[in-house]
């Protein structure tokens, strides 16, 4: 899909906080919907309407609730709405994956149910979540991210954040999320994810931004959906609400706040998918084995040595490095990336490799072969560019031969959309897998056709190395994107 100026923007400056350590998301009732929750609307109306009120006919959601609580002089219905409406199980949606498999450590969100933490538990991750103010001065062993719960949670029902007289009471009570809160607008870029206008939290929310940042804060983004004139009764009503939005969405600029317009709700999941790819991109997997180099005819370097400098060269691009360890290639990636550590006295291995050694034997009752594909698919998960060098292993019959684990790799990366580089020049299977792609190049690159002469040229026999080297830094500074 094609993304306007305004969004296309957002994804380049989302994607550098991402890597940054920098991104934070804050999430409305609009993420948990999908997923099986209920809206402000839904929960209050067999009580709005035995109060002889329209929830329909409402906009202050709050007010309402409020009325509610005076009507009983108890929090007991509005409890019992929250245990009844929120506990129950939901499927987990593709918005919460792709938020929960980002490296993002912040999420801060409105919302009783548990969807975002299961989110968390389903992708193999550790959420540190914070219900009440005393959580805040615990910290959860080897967490993976946070999740402030600053209106409450299902299993505290009895404390939530609901009526009128907890907003007023908030920053009384709990002063130390608010704390929290305004070192993170401060630090951080937000993703505002499932608010509407008519959310009864946003107008809260928006105005303790501006009272806790006082104009001290980085720019932070918002999804909002455009009035759209067939949705409309009248022409006139949609002018009314066309205009009505033109004014609140200047009005977010008050809180730092800029509003990304989408036609359809769809379209949150086409930009979370794009803003995951994007991130991955600084990831590229070195795929590959070679029990043999006899193919390989790059001038200038060794086969190995090659490997080694290749490496190197995408490390110091900025390119995070991933290896599964292949034969006769593994150590070669891992030993340019450490030069290039070396040079910078860096220690921090994880902010320059990913690593992943294939298992060499299953349990009993577990196939080896599927236990295999399991750990390609979950490396190339992690990344959005795979370069194929070589590929070839040593059959006792027929010798030196294709390796099918190389082939593997390039089918599940194709699968998860992940962009494939074959080093032709290299040799056995991946000249084959050159050829496969720049029989039909436009298919697998059709966003990029001014980088073809440089795919060209990575099944130059001959080649220099230096100048092969340069050609994939062109590519996959391209295909990362902003050079």
């Amino acid at each position: 899909m094609e993304f306007n100026r305004d969004i296309q923007n957002f994804i380049d400056e989302y994607v550098r906080a991402i890597s940054e350590n920098s991104a934070a998301i804050f999430a409305g009732a609009g993420l948990s919907i999908p997923a099986g929750a209920v809206n402000w609307k839904d929960l209050l109306r067999m009580h709005a309407k035995r109060l002889g009120l329209d929830v329909d006919r409402e906009s202050d959601l709050v007010a309402l609730a409020q009325y509610i609580y005076n009507d009983s002089d108890t929090r007991t219905p509005l409890t019992e709405l929250i245990n009844d409406f929120f506990s129950k199980k939901g499927k987990i949606t593709r918005n919460h994956h792709f938020i929960v498999n980002l490296p993002i450590e912040t999420v801060w969100t409105t919302n009783y149910d548990k969807f975002i933490e299961q989110a968390f538990i389903e992708s193999g991750k550790t959420p540190d979540v914070k219900k009440r103010v005393t959580d805040l001065s615990s910290i959860k062993s080897n967490r993976d991210a946070v999740v402030y719960k600053m209106h409450g949670d299902v299993e505290l029902a009895q404390e939530a954040i609901l009526i009128k007289d907890d907003y007023e009471m908030y920053d009384t009570k709990n002063q130390m999320f608010s704390i929290a809160l305004k070192g993170d607008l401060v630090s951080k870029t937000f993703l505002f994810i499932g608010f509407s206008f008519e959310d009864p939290n946003l107008e809260h929310i928006l105005s303790k931004i501006r009272i806790l940042v006082d104009g001290h804060t980085r720019t932070h983004y918002c999804f909002i959906k455009r009035v759209i004139e067939s949705e409309c009764d009248s022409a006139e009503e949609f002018q009314y609400h066309k205009i009505k939005q033109e004014l609140k969405c200047a009005d977010l600029k008050r809180y730092s706040i800029k509003p990304l317009l989408i036609d359809d709700y769809d379209e949150i999941t086409e930009i979370l998918e794009m803003i995951s790819e994007r991130y991955n991109r600084r990831n590229i997997l070195i795929s590959g084995s070679a029990e043999s180099f006899q193919e390989f005819e790059i001038k200038g370097l060794t086969a190995q040595d090659f490997i080694h400098e290749l490496s190197k060269d995408l490390s110091q691009c900025g390119f995070k490095i991933a290896t599964g360890f292949g034969l006769g290639v593994g150590s070669g990636v891992i030993n340019g990336v450490l030069e290039r550590m070396s040079e910078e006295n860096s220690r921090n291995m994880d902010n320059y490799l990913i690593m992943r050694p294939f298992p060499q034997y299953a349990k009993e009752g577990e196939d080896l072969q599927a236990l295999w594909y399991s750990y390609r698919e979950n490396l190339l998960q992690e990344c959005g560019i795979a370069i194929f060098i070589f590929g070839n292993k040593t059959d006792p019959k027929k010798g030196i031969i294709h390796a099918t684990g190389v082939e593997k790799e390039f089918e599940i990366a194709l699968k998860n959309n992940v962009k494939v580089i074959p080093i032709g020049v290299t040799g056995y299977a991946s000249k084959l897998l050159f050829k496969r792609l720049m029989e039909d190049y436009e298919k697998f690159y059709p966003d990029f056709p001014h980088i073809k002469d440089n795919f060209i040229k990575l099944n130059e026999e001959g080649i220099e190395y230096k100048e092969l080297i340069s050609n994939i830094i062109k590519i996959v500074t391209s295909i990362r994107g902003g050079e």
